[in-house]
């Protein structure tokens, strides 16, 4: 059930004004991914009491992005990990669920809770149907994910983009796919300026903030407060 939060986007003029606010903060941020490295090992706290959050960022995107939410996750107690090997994830979603797959056995991780943003949230699910035989996912959260696609998908030139055109043929599968949608939480924004058709997934805990944006959402103190949540469900 989607939480009643409208909010209300306006014209043409604000939903541009979203648009631009959105690439000045993945802007920033790539900027201080290139200039300011993490050590992703860091985040692996020996002494965590509670269960592992695996980290899937989106397309062009490298784990540092999510920082916010794994810096917040980390306090919490869970130990973060971080798939180095997916680079700046540009591969498909079919190639990329299997390197996801070894990094989970070579760990030996097991009751894990995927936290991914967009793209790394088709990763996940493909993950679950199709990678993950010996059931080691226990649940993902996914921010602002196409999982239906994106009509702009096809205007791209890169194939790496019109691949989430709601016509491709990963992007209907894991459409149809319903049998571990139980098990995500979908979160995102009431406008969403690059999923003109939104997040929502059928049979997926769905949850829509009063935030707008793609990128910037992950910002949002709401977002990561509604991301601790859904992480720990049974947390008072």
């Amino acid at each position: 059930m989607v939480a009643p939060w409208p909010f209300p986007v306006g014209g043409i003029l604000a939903k541009g004004w979203f648009w631009a606010l959105d690439y000045l903060y993945v802007s920033y941020w790539q900027i201080r991914d290139t200039l300011f490295r993490a050590d992703p090992s860091e985040y692996l706290l020996a002494d965590a009491a509670k269960s592992p959050i695996l980290i899937l960022p989106g397309i062009y995107e490298t784990w540092q992005f999510l920082r916010p939410l794994a810096d917040r996750l980390s306090e919490d107690g869970h130990p973060v990990h971080v798939v180095t090997s997916l680079g700046r994830n540009a591969r498909s979603v079919v190639a990329s669920a299997p390197i996801v797959a070894d990094y989970l056995r070579e760990h030996d991780l097991r009751d894990v809770t995927i936290l991914a943003h967009s793209k790394g949230g088709l990763i996940g699910k493909y993950l679950m149907l199709r990678s993950d035989p010996d059931g080691r996912v226990a649940r993902m959260v996914a921010i602002a994910t196409p999982f239906s696609g994106s009509v702009y998908a096809r205007l791209m030139l890169a194939p790496s983009l019109r691949a989430f055109s709601p016509r491709d043929a990963t992007t209907l599968m894991l459409a149809a796919n319903r049998g571990v949608n139980s098990r995500i939480t979908s979160i995102f924004g009431s406008f969403d300026p690059h999923i003109p058709a939104g997040s929502e997934l059928p049979g997926a805990t769905n949850i829509r903030l009063d935030v707008a944006g793609h990128f910037r959402i992950v910002a949002d103190r709401r977002l990561q407060d509604a991301v601790a949540l859904a992480v720990n469900p049974a947390a008072p």
